[in-house]
């Protein structure tokens, strides 16, 4: 390649760069032609250069305000898919707290047996509720104690081959989709 053709190579080849200052070259700083040599056009150069200067500034302005509303339309979309998902979780959880209502408002005009009865039917329907989510409760007793998925509260004397096992319940754990969102409460033997 000549040096001529060096000078006139196109600027798709260069690498991008930090931007800089604008730097502007006013006519009376550039040469005349004649002191150039080659019969190459300097001025006209830079006047192409320079609207390519600015063409790129536009586009990079471009680029930056559209990046800014990406980010903007992203952030509502997710905060509106969050209240949505809360808003289906409430509407399926209702008809629990209207089952419960009923069984508070019978409470004086049934037996204890019948109310037991109703409130357990209730639980069943929370924990469906629960299921259709993804939220599941942590098995544990007689299960080997697992310290990803329980929290040890208390130690008890175990029997044979209960070493290190959940002996007691003391509170539920639950999980959603195979993450721990608490830990069951349990109470573990230990060989004396």
């Amino acid at each position: 390649m000549t040096e001529k053709e060096e000078k006139t190579a196109p600027d798709e080849e260069l690498s991008p760069v930090e931007p800089v200052a604008e730097v502007t070259v006013s006519p009376e700083e550039v040469p005349p032609v004649e002191e150039m040599g080659d019969g190459v056009d300097l001025r006209e150069r830079v006047r192409e250069l320079e609207t390519l200067a600015g063409d790129l500034k536009a586009e990079a302005a471009r680029a930056k305000a559209d990046l800014f509303n990406y980010r903007q339309r992203m952030e509502r979309d997710r905060v509106r898919m969050r209240q949505m998902a809360l808003e289906d979780l409430v509407v399926r959880l209702l008809p629990v707290m209207d089952n419960l209502d009923r069984a508070l408002a019978a409470g004086e005009d049934v037996s204890a047996r019948d109310l037991r009865s109703g409130v357990s039917m209730v639980q069943r329907q929370f924990l469906q509720v629960l299921a259709d989510i993804g939220v599941v409760p942590i098995e544990t007793v007689g299960l080997p104690f697992d310290p990803a998925r329980h929290e040890a509260v208390a130690l008890c004397p175990a029997d044979e081959g209960g070493e290190d096992c959940v002996v007691c319940e003391i509170q539920k754990g639950y999980c959603l989709e195979e993450r721990v969102i608490r830990p069951a409460q349990v109470q573990v033997g230990r060989k004396s």
